[in-house]
């Protein structure tokens, strides 16, 4: 049930409201002004912290792939228990969508003939122009900018579905303030990330709606000017408007998958009817070219060789992407509960950028072959002098090029929703405080937002204002993405000792006192129970035992609660106040399970095979084991046992800040 009531966080919702209104309103009333202000904010920081943008995103790329193939990457970003909340193809799919889908439809064709006609060194038009064209594609659009995005989303998906934190990105710094991530500084942090999300959407969609107006001048004449783009806008608030109240599992989900079919479909048309053989070539090489090149690209400034190249592409593209960081990330984070961080990793670090890398192939290459051996004239000049006009020019030459036109233009459309409406949800978690269901209106307010501040900026020519803040803010934000890596390093330590000491010694054997243990518990294997069986166990045996530790424990001075048929009709052990750490938590609940055909006959009454185990559960999660037919003071006797290693470690972990402190 979605609440009736306002979920807002009050201070974080009215202050950034109020940042973005003066914003707006500078770049509207002074567009000039506010744009050479920006740009001199930009040029002192491309001049001066061109090495710490670098040496950041070099660091995070490093940090992503360590943690995946390290001990921390079977940890889950959620409860150990928990599965995925969506199916690879949907979840790819809303990466590909949110992520940088509009970027690829803009740039796939621009970006390579531009860095083919105009390289950083050496002569443009050559074959090797060709190739180091690709290499910089490749380095833009690959690895680097996916491991920005998933070092945001990793560190708050671990922190709110592993801890219990709020999905927002004051979380990924309790490791390092604790509780006052609650109070201003968490605030402040949360402001930032509305700002900057509510802001590059709107450029987005400011600047994108030119390349759609490019392709409808193209293809039915119609006018390239201001009242046609603000039209296209509120077509596009429009449609997001719908799908931000239709919800996540409907209308982002169908959207993305949908322009994920449409993208699929474009490409291989491409493929197939281009140079073919050409295109696998050059994929094979231009990435053996992009991973041997790798560390040399990651780490060149062009300190020997200075120019004004470096700072108009590749520092904004570092810029962009972590000015975008809290958005995509926190999308990210939102759906994907439930995978481990290493199938987390693969899933954003991977199949995100091969798709990338590919694509920027297929139309990177079409387009440069079009120019280096078929000798087409002019469509170098048409990409060069207007890149919103190159993916249709570059379609003129292939066949169909009309109705691949419009299939391209309803691409860039399905993008534009998607970034709007799942900006909407993001700015909606970040000004509710994380809360997981909010009223439709307010998502429905953000999306409409978005729209009007790219209206008002497009009628006051002060777009390229606010993208250079944008980029800009990417300074202070790298410093935050630091702080929040190392927090999340301490984190994860935490976690894996905590889960050493849990599986070190795990004591399931019962005694066989009375000789008739290893019978009974034979039984219970062969006769596979029914749910009604393991819940007459659970309540003459398990919760006994609990009554029984939690009356102990309450003499000893503890704060103890036990739960009686809560949610999937378990019962749980709660024992509280462990000062400012993790409190402990043992629950036991039917867990229905198929067990394996053994003979002819079982197989065939697959029915017959369902039967339930009586699962024990810890705050991080199931524990894979069965209890089913223990007696009472076997039970009581693994209560103790997870009960002393949590107690361990909380004493090895003394002293330490931890992401799951209890409310003291």
């Amino acid at each position: 049930m979605k609440p009736s009531a306002s979920t807002i966080n009050r201070p974080v919702f009215f202050t950034s409201a109020a940042f973005i209104l003066i914003l707006v309103a500078f770049a509207i009333i002074t567009p000039t002004k506010a744009q050479s202000l920006f740009e001199l904010i930009q040029s002192w920081i491309l001049s001066n912290a061109s090495w710490f943008y670098v040496l950041t995103v070099a660091i995070i790329l490093l940090a992503v792939i360590f943690v995946a193939v390290s001990r921390y990457g079977d940890i889950k970003l959620g409860p150990d228990h928990s599965q995925p909340d969506y199916r690879d193809v949907t979840w790819f799919a809303m990466l590909f969508s949110a992520g940088m889908g509009i970027g690829l439809m803009f740039f796939g064709v621009a970006e390579p003939v531009m860095h083919f006609i105009d390289p950083p060194v050496g002569s443009g038009g050559t074959a090797h122009a060709a190739r180091e064209a690709m290499n910089i594609t490749f380095f833009h659009w690959g690895l680097h900018a996916w491991a920005i995005y998933a070092v945001v989303a990793l560190t708050l998906a671990f922190f709110s579905y592993r801890h219990g934190l709020p999905l927002t990105l004051r979380s990924a710094l309790y490791p390092l303030i604790g509780n006052r991530i609650y109070g201003p500084i968490g605030h402040a942090v949360d402001i930032f990330a509305i700002i900057g999300t509510v802001l590059g959407v709107a450029t987005s969609l400011g600047l994108g709606v030119a390349q759609i107006n490019s392709g409808l001048n193209h293809l039915f004449d119609i006018p390239v000017s201001i009242p046609v783009q603000i039209v296209l806008i509120v077509i596009a608030c429009g449609l997001a408007t719908l799908s931000v109240a239709s919800g996540l599992d409907r209308g982002i989900r169908i959207l993305s998958e949908t322009n994920l079919a449409l993208a699929v479909l474009l490409l291989l048309f491409v493929l197939i009817l281009g140079p073919t053989v050409f295109l696998f070539q050059t994929f094979v090489q231009n990435t053996g070219a992009y991973l041997s090149d790798l560390v040399n690209k990651t780490f060149n400034l062009y300190a020997y060789q200075p120019n004004d190249w470096i700072g108009g592409w590749t520092l904004f593209y570092w810029g962009w992407w972590i000015a975008w960081s809290p958005f995509v990330g926190l999308f990210i984070a939102r759906i994907s509960r439930g995978r481990t961080i290493r199938e987390f990793v693969r899933g954003v670090l991977l199949v995100p950028a091969g798709f990338t890398l590919f694509w920027m192939t297929v139309f990177g290459d079409t387009a440069i072959h079009y120019i280096l051996v078929d000798g087409i004239e002019g469509f170098a000049e048409i990409v060069n002098e207007d890149s919103s006009l190159a993916l249709f020019a570059f379609l003129e030459h292939l066949p169909l090029s009309s109705i691949t036109s419009i299939v391209a233009i309803i691409m860039v459309v399905v993008f534009f929703v998607t970034s709007a409406d799942s900006g909407a949800l993001v700015v909606d978690l970040l000004a509710s405080g994380g809360a997981a269901h909010s009223p439709v209106w307010q998502r429905i307010f953000w999306s409409l937002s978005m729209g009007l501040v790219a209206i008002a900026l497009l009628l006051a020519d002060g777009l390229q204002a606010l993208q250079t803040a944008t980029i800009a803010s990417a300074l202070p934000f790298s410093v935050i993405l630091l702080l929040a890596l190392w927090g999340l390093f301490k984190a994860l330590k935490l976690d894996a000792t905590k889960r050493r000491i849990r599986y070190q010694t795990i004591t399931r054997s019962q005694p066989m006192g009375n000789g008739q243990q290893w019978q009974r518990r034979l039984r219970n294997i062969v006769m596979m129970p029914s749910r009604e069986h393991v819940m007459r166990f659970i309540d003459d045996v398990v919760l006994p035992a609990m009554q029984a530790v939690a009356k102990e424990l309450r003499g000893q001075g503890y704060e103890v609660t036990v739960q009686e048929k809560g949610d999937n009709d378990q019962v749980q052990l709660h024992v509280s106040h462990h000062g400012q750490y993790l409190d402990f938590s043992y629950a036991v609940f039917p867990l229905e399970q198929i067990r394996p055909g053994l003979t002819p006959d079982e197989v065939e009454h697959e029915d017959e095979r369902r039967y339930f185990r009586a699962e024990v559960y810890l705050r991080e999660g199931g524990q894979d084991y069965d209890i089913m037919g223990w007696s009472r003071d076997d039970v009581i006797g693994d209560i103790l046992d997870q009960y002393e290693r949590h107690r361990q470690y909380l004493h090895m972990v003394h002293g330490a800040s931890t992401p799951a402190q209890a409310e003291s």
